[in-house]
């Protein structure tokens, strides 16, 4: 029995249509993705830290003497110019009250001096009445020796005597001015404080200001007593501002003194410049907000932006600073977000005629969004970025931005 080719073309039609639903029913549509074509061009690696800015000289005023510092001859912002303008004045200290007993034993000392004073007076007369007597004895002896009627050894001792009562004169006024010294000091004891209507401000100190700036801070405006060291003020220049930046250790050890920064966040329309001066030689534990132990110390950065473009920066004011680890001009780079682990391993899916690879790359320095490619790439390949867990090496693909 022979077949009709009428029938033959409609089982083949039949079977070919089966194909084709079977086809679109257990095809896999392409998978939207975003790519990225790696390009060369300048990469850096930078550091982020929070810092504070502070002036870099800073003069603390205190007292040098223990007495009433005066209420203060300036106010917080108040230029001053070196060594003329007068930025504190303290008094000497007045005497204190006596109480009862003190003022009798004060007294009692008083009238003990003026004794001793007495005394010292009437030695003196003595001592004077005594040397008068031994002068017009010697002067008499020394005639009489011109006439021979004395011997010159009687001479001699006339002029003995006469040098001991001289001697004793003195050693009278000596004690004259002791006990004079004793009574004035004594008399000190009975001084009461003065009044504030009796002040005079010429016997007090003037303390003038040793650099060119402003005012800080003042520790208390007003009138008050103060001991010797007691702080009055602050004093430093604005315009020679620094910045303390907070940093890990671990991040540290990465830089060197010159390295630059972008400082952010400080409240200008524009960022400024600084380079890294110094760090600190030894780390202090802290603990971060996340309650982590943390090894930190200070890295210490000059502002290198002229002062008229930071108008308005002062010192305390909080900043953002990007330090600048490394950096070159020309390196082959790929976003971080095209990149993956595969077996300790970095790797990337590389598309190519709607196809994408994985593809295992060695990677150099690691940027804030880019990494330094050194091989596994070329320049103008495309990559997936964000791949999902769904994209497999071999899978179709398409480009996002071209889906509609």
């Amino acid at each position: 029995m022979s077949v009709k080719p009428r029938t033959i073309a409609l089982v083949g039609l039949g079977a070919a249509l089966m194909l084709g639903l079977g086809y679109v029913a257990f095809r896999q549509d392409p998978i939207p993705v975003d790519l990225h074509t790696v390009t060369r061009g300048p990469l850096e690696v930078t550091i982020n830290a929070d810092g504070v800015t502070r002036i870099k000289d800073i003069y603390d005023i205190a007292s040098p003497i223990t007495g009433t510092a005066m209420r203060s001859p300036v106010q917080v912002g108040d230029p001053v110019v070196a060594g003329e303008t007068v930025v504190a004045i303290v008094r000497p200290a007045t005497p204190a009250l006596l109480d009862s007993r003190s003022l009798q034993q004060a007294q009692a000392t008083v009238a003990e001096a003026e004794a001793a004073l007495h005394v010292a007076e009437t030695n003196l007369a003595q001592a004077t009445e005594e040397r008068d007597l031994a002068r017009s004895h010697y002067e008499r002896t020394r005639k009489l020796l011109e006439r021979d009627v004395v011997s010159l050894s009687q001479l001699e001792d006339a002029l003995q005597h006469l040098a001991i009562t001289q001697s004793a004169v003195e050693a009278a006024e000596a004690r004259i001015d002791m006990a004079q010294s004793t009574l004035n000091r004594a008399q000190t004891m009975l001084q009461t404080p003065q009044s504030q209507a009796e002040v005079d401000l010429s016997c007090c100190l003037e303390i003038r200001s040793p650099t060119d700036g402003v005012v800080l801070s003042i520790a208390e405006t007003s009138e008050r007593p103060v001991v010797t060291g007691a702080p009055l003020l602050r004093l430093g220049d604005p315009a020679e501002l620094e910045i303390v930046a907070d940093l890990l250790s671990s991040d540290a050890v990465r830089l060197q003194p010159g390295a630059s920064a972008v400082v952010e966040r400080w409240g200008g329309p524009n960022p400024l410049e600084a380079t890294l001066t110094s760090i600190a030689p030894a780390a202090q534990t802290k603990v971060s907000a996340l309650g982590i132990e943390e090894q930190r110390l200070d890295a210490i950065f000059d502002i290198t932006t002229p002062q008229d473009q930071r108008a308005g920066l002062g010192d305390g004011f909080a900043v953002f600073l990007r330090i600048t680890e490394w950096r070159t001009e020309d390196a082959l780079q790929v976003p971080l977000s095209a990149l993956f682990k595969r077996s300790g391993n970095w790797a990337v899916f590389a598309a190519a005629d709607g196809i994408a690879t994985e593809q295992i790359l060695r990677i150099g320095r690691q940027g804030v969004q880019f990494a330094e490619v050194l091989d596994g790439l070329k320049e103008g390949d495309m990559v997936v970025t964000h791949p999902n867990d769904q994209l497999a090496s071999g899978g179709a693909i398409a480009d996002r931005s071209t889906l509609q």
